[in-house]
């Protein structure tokens, strides 16, 4: 019977300079398992998708209890590895980033994404030791566990276009070193696709790099050759799904007509893929 350690040693084996992991986030049970049929190796929750299904907005407005919940559901449904969104860490001090940790490990989960935007000011990340502090939790947390969780350190300083353009390369590296020497395994650059920016970053993080991909960024070969070690989705997936809700919703009450769903899923094959 595969462990959690087991797991979570597989899932960090997976994150390749070269050859990427590639992640089409998922936000509920079906669409993880939708992932998964398509042949993912892993699946990954994204933090405004799952927030979106619960009726919540992203950013830190969704308690921890309800979100750990959904990512057991998740586990549950799947038979690949999880990976976590977990924001900021839903806890204003390390020892809360702490059990947030302890609570995915109990949803059999075996990764986080942790990122360093500070919930009280979106404009603004977390000083670099603080969000130190507060990776070095989730390791120990999960070292007490005994599970080598992946702790993704996500880095917004591009996604929030924060300080200097001239000086945020610099930072970017700064922080993403610092969060390595905290115990991160990988490093998530949202918000640059570029590949210059992307190849040296790769070269420069010290871990493995996550980028964020979707219409206009490079191709998965592309990214490959720059060095890329995972290849993330995020919340586009979530929102191309309800875009189709919307368009069907649309065409119903102003032509009176259906012709939007035609492109659907069909009952039989989803009923089945939650058997």
């Amino acid at each position: 019977m595969t462990t959690l350690r087991d797991a979570a040693a597989r899932f960090a084996a997976m994150h390749r300079s070269g050859s990427p992991l590639l992640l089409p986030n998922a936000w509920d049970p079906l669409s993880a398992r939708i992932v998964e049929d398509a042949g993912a190796p892993a699946v990954a929750t994204t933090s405004a998708g799952v927030a979106w299904s619960l009726g919540a907005a992203d950013g830190d407005q969704i308690d921890r209890d309800n979100v750990l919940a959904l990512v057991a559901r998740i586990t549950a449904a799947v038979g690949v590895p999880v990976t976590a969104d977990v924001e900021s860490g839903f806890g204003a001090t390390p020892d809360e980033v702490a059990v947030t940790v302890e609570g995915v490990l109990a949803a059999h989960a075996v990764g986080v994404n942790i990122e360093d935007v500070h919930p009280g000011d979106p404009a603004g990340l977390r000083p670099v030791a603080e969000q130190a502090d507060r990776l070095a939790a989730a390791r120990s947390a999960a070292d007490a566990a005994g599970v080598p969780l992946y702790v993704n350190a996500r880095v917004d300083t591009y996604l929030r276009a924060v300080g200097d353009p001239a000086g945020r390369f610099d930072e970017t590296v700064q922080r993403a070193r610092a969060y390595v020497a905290a115990g991160a395994d990988g490093i998530f650059v949202p918000g640059v696709v570029d590949a210059p920016t992307v190849s040296r970053l790769a070269a420069d993080v010290g871990a493995p790099l996550n980028i964020l991909a979707g219409p206009g960024a490079p191709s998965v070969a592309e990214l490959a050759e720059l060095g890329v070690a995972r290849v993330s989705l995020g919340s586009s997936v979530a929102g191309a799904a309800y875009a189709v809700v919307r368009a069907v919703a649309r065409e119903l009450f102003e032509s009176g007509t259906y012709t939007a769903v035609e492109a659907r899923l069909d009952y039989g094959e989803l009923n089945a893929l939650m058997r």
